[in-house]
């Protein structure tokens, strides 16, 4: 059922006080008067400034003396037959003993003759003695049929004004409304006016201004940062297995899907050591999918208050479901949760939180996409690592000497150099050992050498720069054996 469908529901089933909690007025408004209309009921709104008047008829007759909420409401009470009666913003004015008094009589009668009260309000603290009899409803968000009628009538109406150039495939155009949906109708509208006012054009390059926009618009307080990711997928070198598992995923979250029986993917654990190329693969998903990519650092969450911890983690995973479809990096889990998996020592703060992290995992419905990334394995709580918590744990290993030549290529080309120019067989077999983060920064350190010699970049140098950074894995040698042989039997190779 849609809005309107469902608050005829409520109003046929003598609800007497329900409250809409939200910033879309105009659009409450308008799904209480097709109600009204359908049911074949009459409609009084009333507002602080207007007081009582007719619902259904822009410019509707005003009642005079009404403006006071007291007198509105004392109004309605002496009304006879089926009421609707729709109050905005009345919640502030609840503070005044009179009209409080008033509104709970008028309840008293609404719930004997079966008429309804309407609050549309910003607010959802009301008195306890109110709150009783609240039915809450929670309008609806537009889906992506309708987000895209709201984003083509606002270019129209913005290319009437002032000619502007949009260049859009029909693929990306639903890459945008997808990043576009968790907004309201008026939030969604007012991001296409930001995005293309400055430089009237409106193309795909827009989609990671789109969702800069949407995370300043919904307010994450610091929890979740928005983490630029590669255009392309080619941009990332490796990762064969794990590319191949993200294509045949890649549309399992669409309707087809659903009818045919697939369930929504819901996350991956990457394990690797520190530096292996885990925050790689979560930048890999995010541009294969060609979802946002959000991070959560566990440690932002944590608060000295007794219970602050909890609910930043709540604001934190709803915050993300807002803002889905997405993919949610939680980079370093096991700091999270170190304690939830030994005996506590910090009052049973980490097992709530796990316990928290472990409910939502299994029981959140909108399409955010989970991957976490660990270090040690040996600091995970047991229960993290059963099966069916993630849809797959992928072991991300040192790059082959093959790949490392490929992110060689990679890093050379992102540096306007042209790869054809350097020996990269060469390259590949010298950096063993290297992780792809190392190798980018072994050709930056060479980069810096050549400038201050006032040379040009070349094979020689790298290769220099190579040989004298040591990488991490010949000091962490033995941790890296323990990790391969943990993971060799339970892990999904990501390369």
């Amino acid at each position: 059922m849609n809005d309107t469908e469902q608050l005829e529901q409520l109003i046929e089933s003598h609800h007497p006080c329900i409250l809409i909690n939200t910033y879309e007025e105009v659009f409450a408004r308008e799904r209480i008067v097709e109600a009204t209309v359908n049911m074949q009921l009459d409609l009084k709104i009333w507002t602080i400034t207007e007081g009582v008047r007719e619902g259904q008829i822009k410019d509707g007759h005003r009642l005079e003396g009404t403006e006071h909420p007291a007198a509105a409401m004392l109004y309605m009470a002496h009304q006879e037959g089926k009421q609707v009666f729709m109050m905005l913003d009345l919640a502030q004015h609840l503070s005044d003993a009179r009209t409080m008094r008033v509104l709970r009589d008028l309840l008293y009668t609404f719930e004997r003759n079966n008429s309804t009260l309407i609050l549309v309000d910003s607010s959802d603290e009301f008195p306890k003695p109110i709150d009783n009899y609240l039915t809450r409803y929670t309008l609806s968000l537009p889906d992506e049929e309708e987000l895209e009628t709201i984003v083509m009538n606002r270019l129209r109406n913005m290319n009437k004004q002032k000619p502007l150039m949009v260049n859009l495939t029909r693929g990306d155009l639903r890459v945008i409304v997808r990043n576009l949906k968790g907004l309201t109708r008026r939030q969604a509208e007012q991001i296409i006016v930001d995005t293309v006012s400055g430089d009237r054009k409106f193309d795909k390059e827009d989609v990671n201004r789109v969702m800069a926009l949407k995370r300043q618009m919904l307010h994450t307080d610091g929890l979740l940062e928005y983490v630029q990711t590669p255009a392309e997928l080619d941009e990332v070198g490796g990762l064969d297995n794990l590319k191949r598992w993200l294509e045949i995923r890649q549309n399992s979250m669409s309707d087809e899907a659903k009818r045919f029986g697939i369930e929504m993917p819901r996350g991956v654990l990457m394990l690797g050591i520190q530096g292996a190329g885990k925050s790689l693969c979560a930048k890999a998903i995010a541009t294969a999918w060609q979802r946002p990519l959000l991070r959560l650092d566990p440690g932002s969450l944590y608060d000295r208050y007794i219970g602050e911890s909890e609910r930043r983690l709540r604001m934190a995973l709803r915050q993300a479901e807002m803002m889905a479809p997405l993919v949610l990096w939680v980079d370093e889990i096991e700091k999270a949760f170190a304690s939830a998996a030994s005996r506590s020592t910090d009052g049973g703060l980490s097992q709530r939180m796990f316990g928290a992290m472990l409910t939502w995992m299994q029981e959140h419905n909108q399409p955010v996409f989970l991957v976490a990334t660990a270090n040690d394995i040996e600091a995970l709580p047991p229960e993290l690592l059963r099966k069916g918590r993630f849809d797959e744990i992928f072991f991300v290993d040192l790059p082959e000497a093959n790949v490392r030549r490929d992110i060689f290529e990679i890093h050379l080309r992102k540096r306007k150099r042209d790869p054809k120019q350097f020996d990269l067989e060469a390259l590949g077999q010298a950096s063993e050992g290297f992780s792809g983060a190392e190798i980018e920064q072994a050709i930056i350190a060479s980069m810096h050498d050549a400038f201050a010699e006032d040379m040009d970049l070349d094979t020689d140098l790298i290769l220099k720069t190579v040989k004298n950074s040591p990488p991490l894995s010949v000091t962490m040698a033995e941790r890296l054996n323990e990790l391969r042989q943990w993971a060799k039997s339970r892990c999904v190779p990501a390369g």
